[in-house]
């Protein structure tokens, strides 16, 4: 099954930009799953199984980095294609 995750960070720290950087990077590290930048947050769009497993791993990544800091997330299953 197919998904879509729309995927903000929120730092909470005056030097915000260059962990959201960090994250975005990672992402695009990632084969098989499709990664769209916007201003306001990122999409990824891949099978389920992939798109979760590497959610977990950068999410805890960036915990374990960041001391305080928020992710909003969104997925939608049976994405459109484009």
């Amino acid at each position: 099954m197919r998904v879509a995750v729309d995927i903000s960070l929120y730092p909470l720290d005056q030097n915000f930009i260059p962990p959201i950087k960090d994250v975005i990077k990672r992402l695009n590290g990632h084969e098989g799953i499709e990664v769209v930048t916007n201003p306001m947050a990122t999409q990824l769009r891949g099978e389920y199984e992939a798109v979760m497993n590497l959610l977990t791993q950068e999410i805890g990544t960036t915990f374990e980095q960041i001391p305080k800091a928020v992710f909003a997330i969104k997925i939608l299953n049976n994405p459109l294609e484009d």
